[in-house]
């Protein structure tokens, strides 16, 4: 890392090598990336975090981490991802590292096509693209056959047929992200995916006019994810994702604090205050995602690693976790900020 993000904001230095140093620590020799050591391991937050080292220049370790996709990917296009959010707290402090329960989300499996198209956005090498391309293609076939009639998509391979069966909101926006970036490595391979530009039409199209198709259990509107990813997937328009974003606004965010995770709880998390400034310069709302995005250091340690979060009725940093998730999530906001690297909006800017 040569420093790159030594920027001045204000009178503030940000310098975002400890964040990354955070994720090369936790990476496996295999290029494996969990979320914390001894941690669970899912493909979406693998790569988001192999998208960070990437933009670090970090090319190796970022190699490493998809070729670690393409070794360990299933037959049928998918991965088993463990679901963290499952695990219990082993005290106040710490998440439990016991194996957590693993789904093949389609939401999970979808998300490598993503990081592929970011890797050639940032360093325009079409070879490893063209060796990735097997991956992301079988991958995003796979999640196709969990479309609904609707145009919805299931959260999950093993929830079909049962009542856990639901479209996630704020997966399915991530889904429609995850297919328009596949459908751009295939334009820029030459590749002929009918089949998907098909897909994204029909999600595209439920996101817009189907909100029944979505959150069918009634569990997911106190997330603030199921708020802004329509915006940051690109599914809304810049002019109404503005208008959606500031009809919850007050619900989700606190001056100076950043972005709740639940809309109910007095507790404010990096990855989320991070992902809304992504949402906000897709709106084209710089100088808001400019504040928003201040509010994340406060969110360090003395060393300039993130906490996972800050429960502010007890002023503490919960749980006590450094996840490498976070740290990714607070890097690419900034690499859309700054456009410090050539892939800096791709999750801000429509591909297609």
């Amino acid at each position: 890392m040569d420093g790159l993000f030594q920027a001045h904001r204000g009178s503030d230095l940000l310098d975002l090598k400890p964040a990354a140093e955070r994720i090369l620590n936790i990476q496996k020799p295999d290029g494996a990336i969990a979320w914390f050591e001894n941690g669970p391991w899912d493909p979406w937050n693998h790569v988001e975090s192999a998208m960070a080292l990437t933009v670090m220049e970090e090319t190796d370790r970022a190699i490493a981490a998809y070729e670690y996709l393409a070794e360990t990917q299933r037959q049928d296009g998918a991965w088993f991802g463990a679901y963290g959010n499952a695990l219990p707290m082993v005290d106040r402090d710490f998440i439990s590292r016991e194996p957590a329960p693993e789904f093949l989300d389609s939401n999970f499996c979808a998300y490598p096509a993503v990081g592929v198209a970011h890797f050639y956005l940032a360093t325009n090498d079409r070879q490893r693209v063209e060796r990735w391309w097997p991956m992301v293609e079988a991958a995003l076939d796979f999640v196709l056959t969990l479309q609904r009639s609707d145009g919805s998509i299931s959260w999950a391979f093993e929830a079909l047929g049962t009542d856990q069966d639901d479209a996630l909101l704020a997966g399915n926006a991530s889904i429609a992200k995850s297919l328009e970036c596949g459908l751009f490595i295939a334009e820029t391979l030459g590749r002929d995916k009918t089949s998907w530009r098909i897909g994204h039409a029909r999600l595209i199209e439920a996101l817009h006019s189907s909100p029944t198709s979505f959150d069918r259990r009634k569990q997911g509107q106190r997330f603030a994810m199921d708020w802004y990813y329509p915006v940051l997937s690109g599914a809304l328009h810049p002019v109404i994702g503005k208008q959606h974003l500031a009809g919850k606004w007050t619900e989700f965010v606190l001056p100076e604090r950043g972005c709740r995770c639940v809309s109910d709880e007095p507790w404010v998390t990096t990855a989320e205050t991070a992902e809304l400034v992504l949402a906000l310069m897709a709106t084209e709302q710089r100088d808001l995602a400019e504040r928003v995005f201040g509010t994340t250091n406060a969110m360090k340690d003395q060393n300039g690693v993130f906490w996972m979060g800050h429960q502010f009725a007890e002023d503490i940093f919960w749980p006590r976790e450094q996840p490498s998730w976070t740290q990714a999530a607070v890097i690419l906001a900034a690499d859309a900020l700054y456009g410090t690297s050539p892939g800096s909006d791709l999750l801000t800017q429509n591909l297609l």
